[in-house]
């Protein structure tokens, strides 16, 4: 399984001599990894089997070149300092580092300057946030350049952070739940979505995937999957008489927020509707 997570569509087979080997397969396209698993052989091919899926082929100029960006990313992803962090925030990481590495991918990390980080980022100059985040991810990837003695400074740390406006993430006081619960009635998926969140703190990752099982003597018990990595961190909460009135009438054998055909709902999902619950309730 944590094969499958770590270098999605590798899968093994064995050979005419009974030797295992590794091979790439997405969408009818397909590319041999070698047989040493996580190698950084094996690493670079999955590397070009990636991309080459995306391209449908490579020249040999396009193969990871040594001591690029595009090869400290793939290292960096088989890296413990990667592979702890949650899966939820690996694929927020990753969306961030491959658009970088499409622009710089061929580029020595050794050659990396302040000016560089600084123009790149200034290219983000209209979404603050999305440069920020960019920086952060830059100065992950020059710190772990810098433990491969690549490199002996990280050029992303000397560059400072764009000033965000606003106040973040709204907080909805009491008048605005009440709104929010006059537009969306009891039995609602929507009233019982933002119930749930309300009286377990879950987040939408989490809150999906709540159901009867998670019930256990008056409580509902999950682990946070943004915490899985070290173990999940144990929530345990009393079901206050407002969630146990909601639940009491939900069925048994499917979770809390599942779809028409009783599946787990994805988290995307619930974020979409509820930008549109929000919205047809008039809120902030």
């Amino acid at each position: 399984m944590k094969r499958r997570k770590q270098f999605p569509g590798a899968t093994a087979y064995f050979d005419r001599h009974g030797k295992r080997r590794w091979r790439f397969r997405k969408g009818g396209f397909s590319a041999e990894l070698g047989s040493d698993y996580g190698s950084e052989d094996f690493v670079r091919r999955y590397d070009d089997a990636v991309n080459g899926h995306k391209t449908r082929g490579l020249t040999g100029a396009d193969r990871t070149k040594p001591y690029s960006v595009s090869q400290l990313v793939a290292l960096w992803y088989r890296s413990p300092e990667f592979l702890d962090l949650a899966p939820s925030t690996q694929k927020v990481y990753r969306g961030i580092v491959e658009k970088f590495r499409e622009e710089h991918g061929d580029k020595p990390v050794r050659l990396m300057q302040r000016r560089h980080v600084q123009t790149i980022l200034a290219e983000k100059a209209e979404t603050p946030t999305a440069a920020n985040n960019l920086r952060k991810r830059l100065i992950q990837l020059m710190d772990f350049a810098i433990t491969l003695d690549w490199r002996g400074d990280n050029p992303a740390r000397a560059t400072k952070p764009f000033r965000v406006g606003g106040d973040g993430f709204h907080t909805w006081d009491e008048d605005e739940l009440a709104q929010f619960f006059a537009a969306h009635k009891p039995g609602t998926l929507a009233h019982t979505a933002v119930t749930l969140m309300l009286y377990t703190g879950a987040a939408r990752v989490d809150a999906v995937k709540l159901g009867p099982k998670n019930v256990r003597n008056g409580k509902i018990e999950y682990r946070r999957q943004k915490t899985q990595r070290s173990g999940g961190v144990l929530v345990s909460v009393p079901i206050h008489p407002d969630l146990a009135e909601v639940l009491d009438k939900l069925p048994k054998d499917r979770p809390f927020l599942a779809t028409q055909k009783g599946t787990m709902r994805s988290a995307d999902g619930l974020g979409n509707l509820m930008q549109r619950w929000t919205e047809d309730a008039k809120l902030p």
